[in-house]
């Protein structure tokens, strides 16, 4: 499956970008159904990382991880911060509305995990990645 890599500097344009970077990524793989639902996802996550992640390690930014097949996306964003997201409750109108976002848009289909990003991998460094997934899943599985 392809996988394409950003790696994303905590800057007030950041989302704007990692937006059109996903939106040309699933155009070139004729995944334009899912565009719109995705752009807005990782405009949500890279919002969060870039909030509460800034302190985590002095610009140190964030990664993106897309994995496309022929039918979805998986979407991960990592940053340097250990502490998960949790989805507040109830209803705030100053914000905490981006994960919310994230489950109504994906169905429920998105968590996040313990682990650090290199060079567009997953590796065993601090800090966490969200992801999400549109679409269908690959049947065939992960790639061996």
């Amino acid at each position: 499956m392809p996988e394409y890599s950003l790696r994303i500097p905590p800057h007030a344009t950041s989302p704007r970008i990692a937006r059109d970077f996903v939106t040309s990524v699933l155009h070139a793989q004729r995944l334009g159904a899912i565009v719109d639902d995705a752009a807005l996802c990782i405009s949500e996550l890279v919002t969060n990382s870039c909030v509460h992640a800034a302190g985590a390690a002095a610009g140190a930014g964030a990664g993106l991880l897309l994995v496309t097949n022929p039918a979805g996306v998986r979407a991960t964003v990592f940053d340097t911060d250990v502490t998960l997201p949790v989805m507040r409750e109830g209803y705030d109108a100053e914000g905490g509305r981006g994960l919310w976002i994230l489950d109504s848009v994906t169905g429920g289909r998105w968590g996040a995990e313990r682990g650090g990003w290199r060079a567009g991998h997953r590796s065993g460094e601090g800090g966490k990645g969200v992801w999400f997934e549109l679409g269908a899943l690959d049947p065939s599985g992960p790639d061996e």
